[in-house]
């Protein structure tokens, strides 16, 4: 195939891009892919989670501006491109009831209304595949949930020359996966290693997490090999300092640990336009030899 190849990541905040998939996209860039991140909203109702910046008044009174930056390091990082879809982040809603989401925000805004930024994205840049994430956001955020609908909308509408016709001209993208790193078999494998070698292992509590919601397994379909792409992923996560702590679990499995137990990054392949054999080990399967 002659045809430059270009992958296209929807995530809902900054940093998204850096924990869900980014050694995959660290590898198709080193292979000359064209890889853009679509990054629905600005992540301004996001929590200070790394203990070292929490308090720091500048920060919290320019959160925006911060992560903003945080994302063009992370993305000159992973080599990629990114573009704002510019949504208002809905926060993450706690309590018993819940309250109720933030008027004006990404998750209130009307699907189909939503998804034209994304079709206008996706028909200018005119990715062959795009990831998103299942319909339960990977995890419950409203925000992520609703990346997954208009990711979903946008993929059907994108070829239709009489959906979003001020869009620009059609293209279909061919397929579609959801990101499934935080899946079972990964988190089982590392958590026995570490056991194994007698060190403590991070994902005891993920574990037991899982057993209490009860989540059903998703289908892992494709693997993808990257391991030695893992120390980028690592640094792209670094530069959203705000949102991650260095010191912290993200960062305890010592990486030759990663690399010998578990050297790939997984997806769910949910939609293909193409004629592919399962399990993969390349999100264009199908389309690199069409």
């Amino acid at each position: 195939m002659t045809e430059q190849l270009r992958l296209m990541a929807v995530h809902a905040h900054p940093d998204d891009e850096s924990s869900k998939g980014a050694a995959t996209m660290a590898k198709y860039v080193s292979e000359g892919v064209d890889v853009l991140v679509a990054t629905c909203t600005g992540g301004e109702r996001g929590s200070i989670l790394n203990p070292k910046l929490q308090g720091d008044p500048y920060i919290e009174e320019h959160i925006h501006e911060v992560r903003k930056k945080e994302m063009d390091e992370a993305r000159e990082i992973l080599g990629v491109k990114q573009e704002w879809l510019g949504f208002v982040d809905s926060g993450l809603p706690e309590g018993d009831p819940l309250p109720p989401l933030p008027e004006g925000c990404f998750a209130l805004q009307d699907v189909d209304e939503a998804a034209g930024r994304l079709v206008k994205l996706i028909r200018e840049f005119k990715p062959q595949v795009i990831t998103t994430y299942d319909e339960n956001g990977g995890y419950p955020h409203p925000d992520h949930i609703m990346t997954h609908k208009i990711t979903m909308v946008a993929f059907e509408a994108a070829g239709d020359p009489e959906k979003y016709p001020e869009a620009g001209e059609p293209w279909q993208p061919q397929k579609l996966y959801y990101n499934q790193g935080f899946n079972k078999p990964r988190t089982i494998a590392l958590h026995e290693a570490l056991l194994e070698r007698g060190m403590d292992s991070p994902y005891g509590e993920w574990l037991e997490r899982w057993k209490q919601f009860e989540q059903r397994e998703r289908t892992l379909t494709t693997y993808i090999p990257c391991d030695e792409f893992f120390e980028i992923r690592d640094k792209a996560l670094i530069a959203h300092a705000t949102q991650i702590d260095p010191d912290g679990g993200w960062f305890r499995v010592p990486m030759d640990i990663q690399r010998e137990v578990w050297p790939t990054e997984e997806y769910e392949l949910a939609k293909s336009l193409v004629d592919t054999s399962l399990p993969e080990d390349d999100l264009f399967a199908g389309i690199r030899n069409n």
